[in-house]
């Protein structure tokens, strides 16, 4: 599951006070909100990209407040994709295995499950340049879930797609909610994003989160 529990988060002149929510393990969560308002902010808090200044990040049952964001045992897609662009699809899809000391064999075979799975196995060998928006955003998914987390973060992932490339994602997204492996926290500012995907919808709005259902 996550839960954060009063959170609060200081950066300059912005700052998120108090902020709390729970989503239970499996479910899908899309948290909505206006340009500026945290969203980001919140979601790097609990991915231990942002410090929080008091409040706690619980993930799958544990602590991780203090712990740094590789500790966390999460899967993030921050809204460029963030790909690294001198690596092949292939060895950005098993750049976390290789971290966390995956064996070769085992990597590799987990490496063409996912890009079957991600409609990418024509494209291992391409460079990120060489891959369209949709086809970036899928090797960014892929990456994220390599692992196996318990717990996937989403940061707009489709707000830069045109509408056909987005509905193809959105049924990637819908596949990966129905497995019940991981649980979910897909920010957006799209409210059909928000109806089609999320079991949970959240609304931050002036510092609080408020359920929308």
């Amino acid at each position: 599951m996550i839960e954060v529990t009063g959170l609060s988060i200081r950066q300059g002149k912005f700052h998120l006070s108090g902020v709390s929510l729970a989503v239970p393990a499996g479910r899908y969560a899309v948290l909505m909100g206006k340009s500026g308002c945290g969203k980001t902010t919140l979601l790097e808090a609990v991915a231990g990209l942002r410090p929080v200044h008091s409040g706690t990040v619980r993930l799958a049952g544990r602590d991780v407040t203090a712990l740094r964001p590789a500790a966390r045992n999460t899967g993030y897609v921050p809204q460029d994709g963030a790909l690294f662009p001198t690596m092949s699809v292939r060895d950005n899809l098993a750049f976390a295995l290789d971290v966390r000391g995956v064996p070769p064999a085992e990597a590799d075979g987990r490496v063409k499950d996912l890009a079957g799975w991600l409609g990418l196995g024509h494209l291992l060998d391409r460079r990120p340049h060489n891959l369209s928006g949709g086809e970036k955003q899928r090797v960014a998914l892929g990456r994220a879930l390599a692992p196996r987390p318990p717990v996937l973060l989403l940061d707009e992932p489709l707000g830069a797609l045109d509408d056909d490339t987005r509905d193809q994602l959105v049924e990637l997204l819908v596949r990966v909610r129905e497995s019940r492996e991981v649980t979910v926290l897909h920010i957006t500012h799209n409210r059909t994003e928000a109806d089609r995907l999320g079991e949970l919808v959240f609304r931050l709005e002036d510092g609080v989160v408020k359920m929308v259902r």
